[in-house]
């Protein structure tokens, strides 16, 4: 379909997301939920692997396009020699059955519109039987069933393997679309008012967006992060995914496209923390919930991710029909990496639970239980090589950061049992394993000619991921290793300005190629910028960051300075995660100072 990774634009309804092209094209929507088969795929094929287009006749990308103030509700206007038309594209949430629908508006003379509408189930390899019945389409294929209907109701016809409509709008026109799924064995569910949808879906997403506690200079930029992650959430369980997509490439043509649309662990404090200090404690507890579930169990078989709602196999496989995003193959449903050994992932779950309990949120007794077994577990395998928080397909290896985090789950464990003894344990144990961890990184992760810290032990690489050094509170920020760190990132891993995870180019991950900046390590670098006192450097940064954006303010995780361009699975948790959690460190700096 040749659309630039940040040409799209997000729709959702907190189970699943559709991404909506300039040139008005869902190219990517899976149902029921985000990790369902798609029905659109195009995103990662040609039209014939399903989409939507609703446009002008012969139109190309629209004029301007943006979300109807702090919403989810996106508004695309054309404007035509012969008149100005809009569509409004939103998914309502869902009573049982997900919705797609877009309203067409006519706002000045007379524009002539053409819908295309390909339905292609499981991965655009499926094309469905299409009937009509009831002023309805109808499309069934195996267990996927889809409905679209028009109000007022608008003629189609089929071509092409595809159902077509042609109708004309004038000023002040309104035709609206509604596309509802259901299980083929079920009957039909209930039709929903396409405006009562609309209206409702404004109040709700205003009403939530007016919680937010943050009032600095970017509370747009935040707002809209927030907004996405409140869209990547799926609301039966509270587990948020690291992207809707897959597959989408980290390097043009390159085999670095993953699935990226399940939970991961090392999102957790970040998430926590950014939804507490944003306001949003109903949501950070949903996620601490979510993380509870996901990880009861035996503590050695702790995963790095888990499914929508916990769910433990991700089996990975490939797509072969499918020719990839720009031509970038493998595609990939599933991730591997779920059988990784990754030890960070035992110290962002204890710092996960220790900021809820430090910020009120209220625990059972089981809870501290789980994290007595995890640290149990953790004092004897933090010793262990392990494949590290970018689950590198290389050879497992001493990660520094891995290290790092190991200390965290010692030293968050240890300021429990300090603030509340009467929850009991072995504190005296667990800070001579906190001290251990310490001097072995301080010893054999740290390189003292070029006075940084390293990728992990013995290797002269470096990682980005160092960076969270003094936000853990391994060390101080004023400490000259943290201060050697943070200048030698900037001078080895830098691209334009903007921070690579890692040189991967070398033999580290076990891939060939490379791969772009990547944009949460850069908002980690203003992070650690504010944090030893170069707010002017911080600042820069961030607000060049912020220009990244696609025009609805979306990111992507990594960003390609050569061409300008967004790269990876889209929109991306991590990064908006990053934009919120640096705002607010700005933020608390300026009153500091």
């Amino acid at each position: 379909m040749a659309q630039h990774i940040d040409d799209y634009a997000l729709i959702g309804d907190h189970q699943t997301v559709a991404l909506v092209s300039r040139r008005g094209s869902i190219d990517w929507l899976c149902l029921p939920r985000f990790d369902s088969p798609a029905c659109f795929a195009a995103l990662l094929g040609d039209r014939d692997n399903g989409h939507w287009r609703l446009a002008p006749k012969g139109a190309g990308a629209c004029t301007r396009r943006g979300y109807l103030d702090d919403s989810l509700v996106l508004e695309s206007v054309w404007e035509t020699e012969t008149g100005t038309v809009k569509v409004i594209d939103f998914m309502p949430q869902r009573d049982r059955a997900p919705d797609v629908v877009r309203i067409v508006e006519g706002v000045s003379g007379r524009v002539d519109m053409l819908g295309v509408l390909r339905l292609r189930f499981d991965y655009g390899r499926v094309i469905p039987w299409m009937r009509r019945t009831d002023g309805h389409r109808i499309a069934v294929a195996g267990p996927d069933s889809v409905w679209l209907r028009s109000e007022p109701e608008v003629h189609t016809y089929g071509e092409d393997f595809s159902t077509r409509s042609e109708f004309t709008v004038s000023a002040g026109d309104r035709v609206a679309f509604v596309l509802t799924w259901h299980p083929s064995h079920e009957p039909r569910p209930r039709l929903i008012d396409p405006y009562d949808s609309l209206r409702s879906s404004l109040a709700d997403w205003r009403g939530w967006a007016a919680r937010c506690r943050y009032e600095g200079p970017y509370r747009d930029a935040v707002i809209r992060s927030l907004i996405t992650l409140k869209a990547l959430t799926y609301a039966p369980s509270g587990g948020i995914v690291a992207a809707p997509t897959t597959s989408l490439p980290e390097r043009l043509g390159g085999v670095r496209n993953w699935d990226y649309r399940y939970c991961w662990l090392r999102d957790s404090t970040l998430t926590l923390n950014a939804l507490l200090r944003a306001g949003y404690r109903q949501e950070a507890a949903h996620w601490r919930d979510w993380l509870l579930r996901a990880i009861a169990g035996d503590p050695a078989e702790l995963q790095i991710m888990y499914g929508l709602r916990g769910e433990r196999r991700i089996h990975e496989h490939e797509l072969t029909w499918l020719e990839g995003y720009e031509r970038s193959t493998p595609v990939r449903v599933g991730n591997d990496a779920v059988d990784q050994r990754q030890l960070d992932v035992y110290g962002e779950v204890l710092d996960t639970l220790h900021v809820a309990r430090s910020s009120g949120l209220s625990t059972e007794p089981h809870v501290w239980k789980i994290q007595t077994a995890l640290m149990d577990f953790l004092e004897s395998a933090w010793r262990d090589p392990d494949e590290g928080l970018w689950e590198v397909r290389g050879p497992r290896r001493h990660f520094v950061h891995s290290k790092i985090m190991a200390w965290v789950a010692a030293d968050r464990a240890v300021r429990a049992i300090e603030s509340r003894p009467e929850l009991g344990g072995d504190a005296s144990r667990w800070r001579a394993m906190r001290d251990a961890v310490h001097r072995e990184v301080c010893e054999k992760g740290y390189d003292p000619v070029r006075s940084t810290f390293t990728q992990s032990y013995g290797s002269a690489e470096l990682d980005a991921a160092t960076l969270l050094i003094p936000r853990v509170g391994f060390l101080p920020a004023t400490d000259p290793r943290v201060i050697g760190t943070i200048d030698a990132v900037r001078r080895e891993l830098s691209e334009d300005g903007l921070i690579r995870r890692y040189t991967a180019d070398g033999d580290v991950d076990g891939l060939p190629g490379t791969e772009g900046a990547f944009l949460a390590c850069s908002f980690w670098l203003a992070d650690a910028l504010q944090l030893v006192g170069r707010h002017k450097d911080a600042t820069a940064l961030f607000e060049r960051l912020l220009a990244l954006r696609n025009d609805v303010g979306l990111l992507a995780e990594e960003y390609d300075p050569a061409t300008g361009r967004q790269l990876g699975n889209f929109p991306q948790a991590f990064s908006h995660i990053g934009l919120v959690g640096t705002a607010l460190t700005l933020a608390e700096g300026a009153k500091a100072d």
